[in-house]
């Protein structure tokens, strides 16, 4: 083997896809080794398409995190997070399917079909294997997947837990693309600052009040602003009846506070700077269902 092809650099772009709520953030998060995309244990909590960047010697994988393919289309906001999930996948190098332990849905098998669509190199990952009571279950569980998938490479893991993320980071080395590196070797994501800082905040919300208030809220950063050593950070919360304003807010501004202070926790490590986070809750009725309010707000179909 010639040196030339020894260090021939690798790249290419790796979609996660999969129904909602099968743990495709989480997954990302601990292959970066960082945390870039939100996470809750409510569906649909990532709505746009964030990419995690990876670099390590000749090799940088793009990872492009979607929002959870679903069927039911209810609102504008539901169409766009399928159209933002659809078109990373016709766009990418290769495809991670990450499937819950040993259930299999009809949104499943849904989200499969559009997979074998792309016809491109795919990996099935099974995630949240150490939460399985019956660990006997998991053998036959991946036989049918290696019948229902032949083409794919399966790799079963813990995401949360760091649990054989190497094994699948071998698999998706070996089938990227030679290239060159399309970014610097010390950039993580592609999204700005004020993007992950209004991720932070919708984060801790759904976290909270994510069955009082799962779908109706959006995030928008008014000020983001460094000054000497404190970086000062003012967020909209955006939700769209009276009634999920009080609950947000909380008695007193109790919730609120409690919000506050768990995103700017979070805003510190990742901007590795003091911050001074201010949040306003206002009224916009009928945001989620309208095409308009929703580029406004930075759902713009890129």
């Amino acid at each position: 083997m010639s040196d030339a092809t020894q260090t021939a650099l690798r790249c290419g772009y790796v979609a996660i896809v999969g129904r909602p709520n099968v743990g495709k953030s989480t997954l990302l998060n601990h292959l970066l080794g960082q945390k870039i995309s939100i996470t809750s244990r409510k569906p649909q909590t990532t709505r746009n398409q964030v990419l995690g960047i990876k670099t390590e010697d000749d090799c940088q994988i793009i990872f492009v995190d979607t929002p959870g393919l679903h069927q039911a289309e209810a609102r504008a906001i539901n169409r766009y997070m399928n159209r933002a999930a659809s078109s990373a996948i016709r766009d990418v190098d290769v495809i991670v399917m990450v499937v819950d332990r040993t259930a299999w849905t009809d949104e499943d098998e849904w989200v499969l079909q559009r997979v074998r669509q792309a016809a491109l190199p795919t990996l099935l990952v099974v995630n949240k294997v150490d939460l399985l009571e019956n660990k006997q279950l998991l053998l036959p569980h991946l036989q049918a997947l290696a019948e229902k998938m032949p083409e794919a490479a399966i790799v079963p893991l813990s995401a949360l837990r760091g649990q054989n993320l190497d094994a699948l980071e071998g698999e998706i080395r070996q089938r990227l693309p030679q290239s060159t590196h399309f970014f610097p070797e010390d950039q993580i994501t592609d999204r700005s600052q004020r993007f992950l800082a209004a991720e932070m905040v919708r984060e801790k919300i759904m976290r909270q009040l994510g069955d009082e208030l799962p779908y109706a809220v959006a995030v928008e950063i008014e000020e983001f602003r460094q000054e000497g050593a404190i970086l000062n950070i003012s967020a909209l919360i955006l939700v769209e009846r009276d009634g999920q304003k009080r609950i947000l807010i909380g008695e007193g501004g109790s919730r609120l506070r409690s919000i506050g202070t768990d995103a700017r926790r979070d805003m510190e490590r990742l901007f590795d700077s003091k911050v001074m986070l201010r949040l306003w809750v206002k009224v916009k009725s009928g945001w989620s269902d309208d095409e308009r309010a929703l580029r406004s707000l930075g759902y713009d179909d890129r």
